[in-house]
């Protein structure tokens, strides 16, 4: 597995609360994993921090090899726009866009003239069984279809790393097996790595590894063969 995306020796605190206490974890090229653990353990803190969002007291967070921890923010906001896709419990669409705006966005948001950001936006409808839903907004679209949409949103800009937090906690069983399995398959396809934070063990399953956190620290590891 080529290492896409590793942190060494993670810390942060909150107080006299440890979120995260020497934590080590590395995704590779492809590979899904997804971090569980009960809530404030710690597992939501980990995938913020790799994602660059939170600061760490504590540790490095490589990308390809490099150190992005200790970037300026804008340096870092600017890594987050370029090379991560985020992926939220809600979806986090604009309301007022529609479906394919909302996918353009982060094309948009790098300089990407509207008209060839839209046009590149659209080829990732038909994959998503989204065809004929690029003018929809959010209001107008069940959950599985505004998470769908939310899924190339993230992959519009070719990340090396997709961080999803519960993306699928506000979904029924049916819609969020569907919703997961999209994600990690189309991933996956793009040569992108995929860092899931769930509470749900079927939603788990669904990728390659898995880590359970509790007070901070791995308990456990399990690698399995994604379905």
């Amino acid at each position: 597995m080529s290492t896409v995306l590793a942190g060494v020796g993670l810390t942060k605190t909150y107080g006299s609360t440890t979120a995260l206490a020497g934590v080590d974890v590395e995704v590779g090229t492809r590979d899904s994993l997804a971090i569980m653990g009960p809530s404030g353990s710690g597992k939501s803190t980990l995938l913020h921090t790799l994602a660059g969002i939170i600061r760490l007291d504590g540790g490095q967070v490589l990308l390809r090899g490099e150190r992005i921890d200790d970037l300026g923010e804008n340096r870092l906001s600017a890594l987050r726009r370029k090379r991560f896709g985020f992926v939220f419990q809600s979806g986090q669409l604009l309301p007022e866009l529609p479906a394919e705006e909302n996918v353009a966005l982060p094309l948009m948001l790098e300089g990407l003239p509207r008209t060839r950001a839209v046009e590149r936006a659209r080829r990732w409808f038909a994959p998503l069984g989204l065809d004929g839903l690029e003018r929809r907004r959010p209001g107008q679209l069940s959950g599985g279809q505004a998470q769908r949409v939310a899924i190339a949103r993230a992959l519009a800009v070719a990340p090396d790393v997709v961080f999803a937090d519960e993306p699928t906690g506000a979904l029924d069983q049916a819609t969020s097996t569907e919703v997961v399995r999209l994600l990690t398959s189309v991933t996956r396809e793009q040569g992108a790595a995929l860092v899931v934070v769930t509470h749900d063990a079927d939603v788990a399953a669904h990728c390659d590894r898995i880590l359970q956190v509790r007070d901070g620290r791995i308990t456990t590891y399990s690698q399995f063969t994604a379905s």
